[in-house]
C-alpha cells in the first residue's frame, strides 16, 4: 500500500477536495483506497456523508490508543472499494491529551494501527488490504500530523498560487525534512496547483515554482516539482452542495478533466 499525505500549512487550498477526487480517480482505475481524515474539521468525512459530530471519531480513538478491533474504525463509503477513517472535533482533544501524557510511542499510534489485522480469517494487515491510503491533513503540524508523516510514503502539497502560499512552501519542506528523522523514506513528491486561474500573476507564480531557487542562508538549491494544475471551475462550488466527486457531477468541466490527467500522470495508469 502506498500512503500519500496531502499537506499544506495554509487552509483554503483544496486539500480535502483533492483527497476526495484523487481517491475517486484511483478507484476508477481499479484500486482499493483507504481515505484517512486527519483534520478535526472533518471536511473529508462530510464529503462522503460519514461525519458524526456527537461520537468520538475513529481517528481520535486511533490517536489515543482506545481501540481493539481495527475493522470497527473503518467505514465503507457509497463506492465499493473506497473506505474511510472519519474525523470530528474529538481529534483535537485526543491530540491534546496525547501531547500532555507524552510517552515514547506518541508518534507511533498510526503506524501501530496500519499494522493491525483487518481480516479475522486471513490476518491481513490494513496495508495489505488496500492499494492506496490518502491522508487529508489539517493546516498545522500537530501530533496527529506527525503521526501521519511517520506512515507516509509521499507528500503532495496542494497550492493555491499567491505570495503567502509560495513563501509557505519552504516551511512545509522544512517540516518534512524534520519528519525524516522518524521516517527516513518520507518523500516530498511535489506540489499540485489548485484553483488555478490563468492570470499574469498566477502564471508568474507557476513559472517560479518550476525554476530552481537559491536559499541564500543555507546555500541549498531546492526544486519544487509541479505535479499538475487544477483549473478553477464554478462547477466545483456547485458540487460542494451535492457532495460528489467532481467527475461524477460535471465530467467535462476543467477541474474534473485536470484531476483525471493528474492521477494518470502520477500513477502512469490511464482511464
Amino acid at each position: 500500500m502506498k500512503t500519500i499525505s496531502l499537506l499544506n500549512l495554509k487552509g483554503g487550498v483544496a486539500k480535502s477536495f483533492t483527497s476526495l477526487n484523487m481517491a475517486y480517480e484511483l478507484w476508477r482505475r481499479g484500486n482499493r483506497v483507504l481515505l484517512w481524515d486527519n483534520d478535526k474539521q472533518g471536511n473529508l468525512s462530510k464529503a462522503f456523508a460519514r461525519y458524526e459530530a456527537e461520537q468520538t471519531a475513529p481517528v481520535a480513538r486511533i490517536l489515543s490508543g482506545d481501540w481493539q478491533n481495527s475493522e470497527e474504525l473503518i467505514q465503507a463509503t457509497d463506492y465499493e472499494g473506497i473506505d474511510i477513517i472519519t474525523a470530528n472535533l474529538s481529534l483535537f482533544g485526543a491530540a491534546w491529551n496525547l501531547v500532555k501524557e507524552g510517552g515514547a510511542d506518541m508518534t507511533e499510534r498510526y503506524r501501530r494501527f496500519l499494522k493491525a489485522g483487518i481480516n479475522n480469517q486471513t490476518g491481513d494487515s490494513i496495508c495489505e488490504s488496500y492499494d492506496y491510503c490518502i491522508i487529508d491533513n489539517p493546516p498545522d503540524i500537530g501530533i496527529n500530523v506527525v503521526n501521519a508523516l511517520v506512515v507516509t510514503d509521499e507528500v503532495i502539497v496542494p497550492v493555491k498560487i499567491d505570495e503567502n502560499a509560495l513563501e509557505g512552501l519552504d516551511i512545509v519542506a522544512g517540516q518534512i525534512e524534520d519528519a525524516k528523522a522518524l521516517n527516513p523514506s518520507l518523500e516530498l513528491k511535489g506540489v499540485l496547483i489548485t484553483i488555478y486561474q490563468n492570470t499574469d500573476g498566477e502564471a508568474a507564480g507557476l513559472e517560479w515554482l518550476r525554476q530552481e531557487w537559491d536559499n541564500a542562508e543555507s546555500k541549498h538549491y531546492r526544486q519544487y516539482k509541479v505535479l499538475g494544475r487544477i483549473r478553477y471551475s464554478a462547477k466545483v462550488v456547485e458540487n460542494s452542495f451535492v457532495k460528489k466527486p467532481i467527475y461524477e457531477y460535471s465530467p467535462c468541466c476543467g477541474a474534473a478533466q485536470d484531476y483525471k490527467h493528474f492521477v494518470t500522470s502520477y500513477t502512469g495508469i490511464g482511464r
